[in-house]
């Protein structure tokens, strides 16, 4: 089951697109979202691996668009007209693939959260999740 994106996600990120610079209060001031649910909303993007690094570099890959993920093909096949088209399809509702952080397998189903500190990671089934804690403790 994929991370579904809601209006906040959504503001939060067409506000660093514009400007990755942008502070947690600016985009709050911008979106009338509070300060701590937009860092909380940022922390949870980049945790699920759709923000990459500040700037912030969006991985379209995890993106389900029309029921398919889009694929590296689709990606290198991209003219810059398509490429822009993907990048409008970020709205609510978007779909974001998650893999699991233990076995590397696609999440279908109950997504597991194991949350420390400012990290969340997710699993497939409560024994990844286990298993992980076991390994890293």
């Amino acid at each position: 089951m994929p991370f579904i994106l809601t209006n906040s996600d959504v503001a939060i990120v067409q506000g660093l697109l514009k400007d990755g610079r942008k502070s947690f209060r600016q985009i709050s001031r911008e979106t009338g979202i509070s300060t701590p649910t937009v860092k909380a909303r940022f922390d949870r993007l980049v945790n699920i691996g759709f923000i990459k690094s500040i700037s912030p570099i969006l991985d379209f890959k995890k993106v389900v668009y029309n029921d398919n993920l889009v694929n590296d093909n689709t990606l290198l096949q991209a003219t810059k007209n398509k490429r822009q088209e993907l990048e409008n399809c970020i709205k609510k509702g978007t779909g974001i693939q998650l893999k699991c952080d233990f076995c590397r397998g696609p999440i279908s189903g109950k997504t597991h959260v194991f949350k420390f500190a400012t990290f969340e990671r997710f699993f497939c089934c409560t024994e990844c999740r286990s298993d992980y804690e076991n390994t890293y403790k």
